[in-house]
């Protein structure tokens, strides 16, 4: 099940009332070597999607091999979590590369994760940029350009996770490819609807009670608080809740028992 950048899918039951229905991933196998970052057995029985790590800002083979075993043994869909070349920043750090090399590296790591994918018995589902490069594309019409031609040249049917009126979904949606927008759990927003940067206090949302009532709102009525206070109208389809957020196994459970008690449907979008 897709959807285009929009309002979130509803399903209609024998009530026929309309009921709100959202996918709901984690940014996974963001590990390297003997480090591990997250709970990967833990969180993949909780999750939808999952949005692996590919190797250039963090993962490596055998851990990518594991989560695509671990997702195709749960039923989680898996997304290809590409960034820019970056692994002692964690992807975070925002690289001015010609767009030509910028498409190849995501090509790369691509075609790396879709290979344990499809040994795992699935394939590759969707694409999401990571981190910097996630931001950088919200605006930069030329770094977009290139996830997309990455993206397309790859496969034309795939889809493409990102922030709801970026740059990178308006010219997904431009090339033929099924966009979908992607709202934040625990990340504070800006009031024109992006996110606040990293680098300011209060960016990241750590009070456990907070995120789920949020989310439930946002889930429920497509919107949701500024760090300002001002409603903001997110068009999403996807919630992301970060998988190296402390205590975000709990989370996570606790936040699927709020949607259900809520009346949303969490199930893949693709």
């Amino acid at each position: 099940m897709s959807s285009q950048d929009g309002d979130p899918a509803t399903t209609t039951g024998a009530s026929d009332a309309a009921t709100p229905v959202w996918d709901l991933n984690a940014d996974l196998g963001e590990g390297f070597g003997v480090w591990r970052l997250t709970e990967d057995d833990a969180l993949l029985p909780l999750v939808t999607s999952a949005n692996v790590a590919c190797g250039f800002h963090a993962g490596d083979p055998s851990t990518m091999r594991r989560v695509c075993e671990r997702a195709v043994e749960h039923g989680v869909r898996i997304g290809a979590q590409v960034s820019y070349r970056d692994l002692a920043g964690f992807g975070r750090r925002a690289i001015d590369m010609d767009p030509t090399d910028l498409r190849d590296d995501l090509t790369y790591q691509l075609g790396a994760l879709d290979a344990f994918a499809r040994i795992a018995g699935d394939r590759v589902r969707y694409v999401k940029p990571h981190g910097a490069l996630y931001n950088r594309v919200v605006a930069d019409e030329e770094q977009a350009a290139a996830v997309v031609e990455a993206v397309h040249g790859y496969d034309p049917g795939l889809p493409v996770l990102g922030l709801p009126g970026s740059a990178l979904l308006r010219r997904a949606a431009a090339a033929g490819l099924p966009c979908v927008g992607e709202a934040f759990a625990d990340r504070a927003y800006t009031d024109a609807g992006t996110l606040v940067s990293r680098r300011e206090p209060g960016a990241v949302l750590h009070d456990p009670e907070a995120v789920i009532h949020r989310t439930v709102r946002l889930a429920t009525t497509g919107t949701l608080d500024s760090a300002h206070g001002v409603p903001v109208r997110v068009a999403a389809r996807s919630i992301c809740v970060h998988g190296d957020t402390p205590g975000a196994v709990d989370l996570i459970r606790r936040l699927r028992t709020a949607l259900h008690e809520a009346g949303v449907t969490v199930v893949p979008f693709c």
